[in-house]
């Protein structure tokens, strides 16, 4: 008999949906009609699967105003920034459809006389996409699109918490025309997933997760010469320079730390702010912070709900508090925040001010609604900092000198830099991180491939 899942919810600490588990040999089955599938999902021609895929997000968009409350529901995350992932899947699905047909074209090379060289890009086969809770629709987009365009066949795996987010795709794809067996979707436990890992026909994964996560699925493949990407932690930081309106970055880079209830792999988790426009900038921070409103994601007014379970909540309290014990100063009053209590998923938004890197809270990964925020005296000093860390997926630069924020992204250790903004993906370019952020690459032209392997065409004519 079938296990079933019961998906707890943040806000309430009931149970608010049940999913059916597959178990090993169910979940290998849907390998098998993956595999199957793959040869006649290929030979449809981009033009098909274009059109096919196009027909999906339509689907999926067409039920965004429902897929917003259910995830509002499972995550605790605001209903209106739920409805801010719809549309971010449709700019993400949109322009990688747009720019199929280019990142897939054979690639001349230069002629050479009585010969025709080219490369072409092969789809690899059965690909795994390892989605993430926190956003769901985002991280799998960046996969599955892709994917599917290139002429692979795809199996997702959402995350326990987010199950249902899956067959949400399953459904639109059913509604789109999808052939059999080129996307179906597997809600397993751990060690399911190994077994579908390991599986030689499985040709790819791409995992989406925590640090540890991402090095168990490695040792998992370890023995298969299969392709893996690999999308970490973060511990992002930002630089607000002299010449910078403190206002202006303060108010930005709160949103940054606390969107999503700062439940974000590219989230602000530590600030460097020169020590001219400090305490202007902690004062503007604070102000900010404080004016959230923490409470029901269903209520239109909330802007901030509980992070994802209550061990999540403690680890972040636990983040405050060693930073505390270390000197640091907490800017904002959680009295502010009632719902905010200890044995509960809700967190109240924190500034922290007098912070070092002896700290937690500015080495490890925190997770929520807290940042830190730390004086430094030039470029250099802000440039050695941001690099301190054993993460490298992005860091956001904030001042109105262009030239000098060039120098500065030159000497910054990861994936993507950011000018006068954060915290968001621009689908047409690669999505990356260095260090214990991860491997690989999604979006752009490069995400594609990523997902494809390329054949070298050598014809003597």
């Amino acid at each position: 008999m079938a296990s079933v899942h019961p998906i707890v919810s943040p806000v309430t600490g009931a149970v608010v949906a049940s999913h059916a588990m597959l178990g090993r040999e169910a979940a290998l089955n849907r390998v098998a009609v993956a595999a199957a599938a793959k040869k006649g999902w290929r030979s449809a021609g981009l033009d098909k699967r274009i059109e096919l895929v196009s027909k999906f997000v339509d689907a999926f968009v067409a039920d965004g105003d429902e897929v917003a409350v259910e995830l509002a529901t499972l995550i605790g995350r605001p209903l209106q920034h739920c409805k801010n992932e719809v549309r971010g899947f449709e700019e993400r699905g949109r322009h990688l459809l747009s720019i199929a047909k280019a990142a897939l074209k054979d690639t001349k090379v230069p002629e050479k006389e009585g010969f025709n060289r080219f490369i072409r890009r092969d789809p690899l086969g059965v690909v795994l996409i390892i989605s993430a809770w926190n956003y769901p629709y985002l991280v799998s987009v960046n996969g599955v699109i892709p994917a599917l365009l290139a002429g692979n066949t795809v199996l997702l795996k959402q995350a326990p918490q987010t199950f249902p987010c899956a067959d949400r795709f399953k459904k639109a794809f059913e509604r789109a025309g999808l052939p059999e067996g080129v996307f179906d979707v597997l809600p397993v436990d751990h060690d399911v997933a190994g077994a579908v890992l390991r599986d030689p026909r499985v040709d790819h994964a791409h995992f989406t997760g925590s640090v540890r996560g991402g090095q168990e699925v490695s040792k998992t493949v370890a023995d298969k010469f299969m392709g893996l990407g690999l999308e970490l932690g973060g511990k992002d930081p930002a630089y607000v320079r002299a010449d910078c309106d403190p206002k202006h970055a303060a108010e930005n880079l709160v949103d940054g730390a606390c969107y999503n209830s700062g439940q974000s792999c590219c989230g602000i988790e530590r600030i460097y702010v020169h020590e001219s426009i400090y305490d202007a900038f902690i004062a503007h921070a604070a102000a900010t912070a404080a004016e959230y409103r923490l409470g029901d994601p269903l209520d239109p007014k909330t802007n901030l709900g509980p992070v994802v379970n209550v061990a999540a909540a403690e680890a972040i309290r636990a983040h405050v508090e060693d930073a505390v014990q270390k000197g640091a100063k907490k800017c904002v009053d959680e009295s502010l925040f009632p719902l905010a209590t200890p044995g509960s998923a809700f967190v109240a938004p924190q500034i922290l001010a007098d912070v070092n890197h002896g700290m937690t809270l500015m080495k490890d990964e925190s997770f929520g609604p807290i940042v830190g925020v730390m004086k430094v005296k030039s470029d250099e000093e802000a440039i050695a900092l941001m690099n301190d860390s054993e993460y490298g997926l992005t860091a956001s630069i904030w001042t109105k000198d262009h030239d000098a924020a060039y120098k500065i992204a030159d000497e910054l250790e990861c994936g993507t830099v950011f000018l006068n903004r954060c915290d968001y993906l621009d689908p047409a370019l690669p999505w990356s991180g260095v260090k214990n952020s991860g491997r690989g690459v999604t979006l752009s032209h490069l995400g594609f491939d990523a997902l494809t392997r390329p054949k070298a065409f050598h014809f003597r004519l």
